[in-house]
């Protein structure tokens, strides 16, 4: 009676060649499966390992990371929740190969990758042979390869009993290159478990296998060993870019940022870019501004200032690629614009651009919210003094001086400048908040379609969360309807603050300190920020925070202001 003593289990493991007791169906504890062959199990506590399992090795020293050994261990290496293998991507729940870089495999996936790397075919079952692509087209839409995570469609591909795809030309590429674009090493196939970016396309394959030197940090994907000669794309660029394979430092000339390895170069202009630029959309609409913007490969300034981005407040080289809008001077980074896929979206040619442009500029002004009932002139100016608004079944009439506490009917903030009023009832409007448009393209929203102001509204804000009441601009797309307070649309990318001296910047998100108006935390959170102070405070904060506003306990206006906590002046004075 052969017996094993297992790192993984208290009692010695008997061996039982399957043949006895074959109605007794029983699980491994090692790879979860039905055993239906040898085994070692203890009988008296239910523990069963398969053969297979039973005898892997404790450290593997695995080709496709040849960085460290793998450790079998009999769980989750990690304190809370099971890992995902790298191989099969499912949740691994019981024995694991475990490596120190964050990679997992299943004790069978770690064996089965092995197995395809060696080429092993004796040790695979039977059919796993070249299967036609063109007999299950239907069947492999969602289904990609585990070496290059392409489409098994349009290739001829090996299946196994696992549910392991792997195109054919994918299971006979070498396990060694050497490569142009690194002549100091060879690259060996292997999996990303740096996550690091293809030196060609310069995306990352977090999955599957890709060429690496994992001395030089250097990867290729699979696609990209052999790169197109010459790339066309004429919605970008009249000219067809040619590959360069020589490793030299660049800077893109469209996107901005360095490169160091393969370029592509459009020889009669002189551009030098990566290859994932080369389709880089000429024009876009961005939710971050009112106006469609175009992609510069240079701004011409002869002021000579410097220009920084309005989403990331770093400087733009306005001698490198950017998206600009010449209708008021705003520039952003490429790559802060395209950050993520739902912030644009593509303007297919030049006259689609113009014609929408031309429709932005006119969304204010063919949607008044008012008609002119009553003018003067002063000095130069024409001042509308009375107004017919669309929410109101009386005239309103301008006023300049605030003899009392009055409340605006539309944003629901104190009155402390001019506003429209109206004769007959209790019904104001600040000027700025009777002169909105009735539709409007609000500002960081996702849904470019203009927003539909709308009165008498009882409502919680998308933006800010503060249940309101009054005006709201109201999305029209008929999955989203959310409604926009009017403090909240006016979300300007720099403002000055009354408890600041400095001019405070717009941050989408930022990790830092505690904001310096509530005292919370404003990790995570949208802020207005001063880089020369390192003072921050929610956007909310300063959106909804108003600069003046009276108080039961003085007859004169509070003034927004800020000071440190150790500053006694104040209170002394």
């Amino acid at each position: 009676m052969e017996v094993l003593p297992h790192f993984s289990h208290v009692h010695p493991l008997v061996f039982n060649d399957g043949r006895s007791h074959k109605s007794e169906e029983v699980y491994c504890c090692a790879c979860g499966e039905l055993v239906s062959g040898p085994r070692f199990s203890c009988v008296n506590c239910g523990f069963h390992l398969d053969k297979n399992c039973a005898e892997a090795p404790v450290e593997m020293n695995h080709p496709f990371h040849r960085k460290h050994n793998l450790k079998l261990m009999t769980s989750s290496p990690y304190v809370e929740g099971n890992p995902i293998c790298g191989f099969c991507n499912n949740i691994c729940e019981k024995f694991v190969y475990h490596c120190s870089c964050n990679l997992v495999f299943h004790i069978k996936c770690a064996f089965l990758s092995y197995k395809f790397l060696v080429k092993n075919f004796r040790e695979l079952d039977h059919q796993d042979k070249p299967i036609s692509s063109e007999c299950h087209s239907q069947e492999l839409k969602k289904v990609q390869c585990f070496a290059c995570q392409k489409s098994l469609l349009e290739s001829d591909y090996i299946s196994h009993d696992s549910g392991f795809y792997l195109h054919k030309k994918c299971f006979e590429l070498p396990l060694k290159i050497s490569h142009l674009s690194h002549r100091y090493h060879y690259l060996f196939l292997q999996f990303n478990s740096d996550h690091l970016p293809c030196q060609i396309c310069q995306e990352t394959q977090h999955q599957g296998l890709v060429y690496c030197c994992s001395t030089c940090m250097f990867v290729i994907h699979i696609e990209c060993v052999s790169p197109p000669p010459t790339i066309e794309d004429p919605s970008s660029h009249e000219h067809p870019f040619t590959r360069c394979l020589r490793q030299f430092p660049f800077n893109c000339d469209v996107c901005g940022t360095s490169g160091n390895y393969v370029s592509y170069i459009c020889l009669a202009c002189s551009l030098i870019i990566h290859k994932k630029c080369i389709s880089l959309p000429r024009f876009i609409k961005s939710i971050w501004h009112d106006h469609a913007i175009s992609h510069k490969y240079f701004v011409v300034d002869n002021g000579c200032t410097t220009h920084d981005c309005l989403i990331c407040h770093k400087e733009v080289n306005i001698e490198c690629g950017s998206y600009y809008c010449s209708k008021c001077k705003f520039i952003i980074h490429v790559n802060c614009a395209l950050q993520k896929a739902r912030w644009y979206y593509k303007i297919e040619s030049k006259d689609d651009f113009d014609k929408l442009l031309n429709a932005m500029l006119e969304v204010g002004t063919m949607n008044p919210s008012f008609s002119v009932r009553k003018m003067i002139k002063v000095g130069e100016k024409m001042i509308n003094i009375e107004i017919e608004h669309f929410s109101h079944q009386h005239n309103l009439v301008l006023s300049d001086e605030v003899k009392e506490q009055r409340y605006c009917d539309g944003c629901s903030q104190l009155i402390l400048t001019s506003f429209y009023g109206c004769l007959e009832c209790d019904f104001f409007l600040h000027k700025s908040c009777a002169e909105l448009p009735k539709k409007k393209q609000i500002w960081g929203h996702v849904h470019q379609d203009p927003s539909v102001l709308t009165p008498n509204c009882l409502f919680r804000c998308s933006i800010c969360n503060f249940i309101c009441s009054g005006f709201a601009f109201k999305c029209e797309f008929y999955l989203c309807k959310e409604h926009i307070c009017l403090r909240c649309v006016e979300i300007p990318l720099s403002c000055m603050s009354g408890g600041h001296k400095h001019l405070l910047l717009w941050y989408r998100t930022y990790f830092g300190q505690c904001c310096n108006a509530c005292g919370n935390s404003i990790d995570g959170h949208a802020v207005y920020r001063c880089k020369v102070c390192n003072f921050n405070v929610h956007s909310a904060c300063v959106n909804l925070l108003p600069q003046t506003t009276w108080h039961k306990s003085d007859r004169h206006c509070l003034i927004l202001t800020y000071h440190e906590d150790n500053d006694y002046t104040l209170s002394l004075l």
